[in-house]
């Protein structure tokens, strides 16, 4: 079955055409930077100008970078606070003239991708997939299931602050560290949710995650840490996936 995925990051908006049996990208990528201010009616036009770009009319899938319930915003994450009560699926399917629209959270359906089709297939127990770019992104499977909305970037670290200021991958573009410097931030991290979880396997997606073998050395948590099998793609072609099963019902 073929699915437009889309992902929203807090960077940038990323789309595809996706086979949804393989996870194999049917076009080539097309991605426009996030409007800033991030606000509903700014994102919904680039929605629709992606929508266009494909000449798609089908269901269309959807990553989206906070809270979602139900297809509704719960808490606007790093885009605007004018999200928070959105019902995103119809913002979008109102923009682009009736498409229908799937939207989850993005981590969870970057995990979707990894557990149905990449490094967390066939995986017993607790597996994390976490995305590190804009903010710390996590999705929480147990046995192939997903528990969904699992916010593991807001924990608190110091002062007050949530996690995700100190090991996103912004933090290293922002306070300027070296790789090694990032990665024993994220070790920090990820050895506070072994102790929180318990987890049996963590899958490591993201921009960034295409530098993995450059930084894996510096990861001493005493957990398997992996790659995301399609990288910085998992998100596109998890809500690709998501979409369509979800379509069907």
């Amino acid at each position: 079955m073929k699915v437009l995925g889309i992902d929203i990051g807090g960077s940038g908006i990323k789309a595809a055409i996706v086979n949804t049996k393989n996870g194999e990208l049917l076009s080539e990528r097309y991605r426009i930077d996030t409007p800033k201010p991030a606000e509903p009616k700014a994102i919904a036009k680039v929605i629709k100008e992606m929508v266009n770009f494909f000449n798609w009319k089908g269901p269309v899938g959807c990553c989206f970078p906070t809270i979602i319930v139900d297809n509704q915003c719960m808490h606007h994450g790093n885009l605007s606070e004018k999200w928070v009560g959105v019902k995103v699926n119809k913002l979008f399917k109102k923009e682009c003239d009736g498409n229908k629209f799937y939207i989850s959270n993005d981590a969870d359906l970057a995990g979707y991708a990894e557990v149905e089709l990449g490094a967390g297939k066939g995986v017993k127990g607790k597996v994390f997939v976490i995305t590190l770019g804009t903010g710390i992104g996590s999705g929480l499977f147990y046995n192939g299931k997903l528990i969904p909305n699992v916010e593991l970037g807001r924990i608190y670290h110091t002062n007050g602050e949530i996690i995700e200021k100190f090991a996103a991958d912004s933090a290293r573009k922002r306070e300027n560290l070296s790789l090694k410097e990032w990665t024993k931030r994220v070790d920090i991290f990820l050895n506070h949710v072994k102790i929180l979880h318990s987890p049996k396997l963590f899958i490591i997606g993201g921009g960034i995650s295409k530098k993995f073998n450059k930084f894996k050395e510096h990861l001493i948590v005493d957990v398997p840490v992996e790659v995301a099998k399609f990288g910085n793609n998992a998100g596109i072609i998890g809500a690709a996936i998501y979409a369509g099963k979800k379509s069907k019902k």
